[in-house]
């Protein structure tokens, strides 16, 4: 079931984003943890583009695909 976005929730990851804070999300049954470089719209889907902290590759999560969310 995808994560309900309401504006404290979408606030609290763009402040990540800025910050550069790690989150942890699940998606379709996986979970990551990522460093939180930016929220940006790509053509009609906004995403959340993080990077691994293990091996330095930059992932690109649509916030609709997204199941849960929480900030380290």
């Amino acid at each position: 079931m995808p994560l309900r976005w309401t504006p404290q929730r979408y606030d609290q990851l763009e402040r990540a984003a800025r910050d550069g804070r790690r989150v942890a999300l699940s998606r379709r049954g996986n979970e990551y943890v990522v460093v939180a470089l930016a929220v940006r719209t790509t053509g009609s889907k906004e995403v959340l583009r993080g990077r691994l902290p293990m091996t330095g590759e930059e992932l690109e999560f649509p916030l609709e695909e997204i199941d849960s969310l929480d900030f380290l």
